[in-house]
């Protein structure tokens, strides 16, 4: 199947709707631990009304199973991170620390598969850690949200492998599916640990009309519909055309927040020179690895 300019405007549309995720996040009024579980609840279901619909396979084996749950860990971990990173910082803060999952993927992936890691990767790190050494160098009044954003970006790219390697074994509907249970379950069962943290007065289990609002377009359009499409998508456009504009959410994610919030967002011009230099690396990356591919 060849790919139409309608496919890559829809893909754009998708990445679009992923960078409006961090915006959702600092707009819904509950905290994050309950915000996380809200989400992966609907988008669960969601997903298993999609399955059910389009009758893919909920089958899957126990020990895949087990795998599958583990990585929720890591699902649950990627979310409480990120979006307390956005609510004590701001969206591009957040956003900034998340873009970093591109080189934490260079690095874990040759880790996990056990493979060399190549110069290029390493490259990658080098400017990036520039990158982010400018943001903090300057007056940078959210280094925590920083390091909440940037841990989010390490979890993405693990649990990213992880599937990636999972994707072989079972259907990718069904992973996503017992991966957004598995957190779900996972963050109802640690809020009796969470509640007794010094930080935290009381659970808030009772989101108001305009949360409800964002969480479901946070869970069934920013998740269940986007992911759907992109694995439609998959099949007419190339993986690396859909990881170059995958590398895109953060910068999409940061003008969509300047628009929404304003003057809040507004950062000072070292913040930008650390944020351009990271994105940069980070959509340089594919393209300069599919042209040592294709030398080699």
């Amino acid at each position: 199947m060849i790919a139409t300019t309608r496919d890559y405007f829809h893909l754009h549309f998708l990445v679009f709707l992923w960078g409006f995720t961090a915006v959702l996040g600092k707009l819904i009024s509950i905290p994050s631990v309950e915000m996380v579980f809200y989400r992966t609840l609907l988008a669960a279901a969601g997903m298993g009304l999609v399955m059910l619909l389009f009758k893919k396979s909920f089958s899957i084996s126990s020990t895949l199973l087990i795998k599958v749950f583990a990585t929720s860990i890591i699902v649950a971990l990627h979310w409480i991170t990120f979006f307390v990173s956005g609510k004590i910082s701001n969206p591009s803060t957040s956003l900034v620390g998340f873009a970093t999952c591109s080189f934490w993927a260079a690095i874990l992936e040759p880790i996990i598969k056990r493979k060399k890691i190549a110069g290029i990767e390493i490259a990658l790190g080098v400017v990036v850690l520039i990158g982010l050494g400018i943001i903090l160098a300057f007056d940078f009044k959210h280094p925590l949200g920083l390091l909440l954003g940037v841990i989010a970006g390490l979890t993405a790219a693990w649990f990213s492998i992880i599937n990636s390697k999972l994707v072989h074994q079972v259907n990718a509907y069904a992973i996503t599916f017992y991966e957004m249970l598995g957190a779900c379950v996972l963050v109802l069962l640690f809020m009796p640990l969470y509640v007794q943290l010094p930080m935290v007065d009381k659970l808030n289990l009772v989101p108001t009309t305009s949360d409800w609002l964002y969480i479901a377009i946070m869970a069934w359009a920013c998740s269940v519909y986007a992911f759907s499409a992109s694995i439609n998508l998959s099949k007419k456009i190339s993986v690396f055309m859909i990881q170059l504009a995958l590398n895109l959410e953060p910068l999409y994610g940061i003008v969509l927040a300047l628009l929404v919030f304003g003057q809040q967002e507004v950062m000072n011009w070292q913040f930008y020179v650390g944020t351009a230099i990271v994105l940069s690396a980070v959509i340089i990356y594919p393209i300069l690895k599919r042209t040592q591919a294709k030398a080699s």
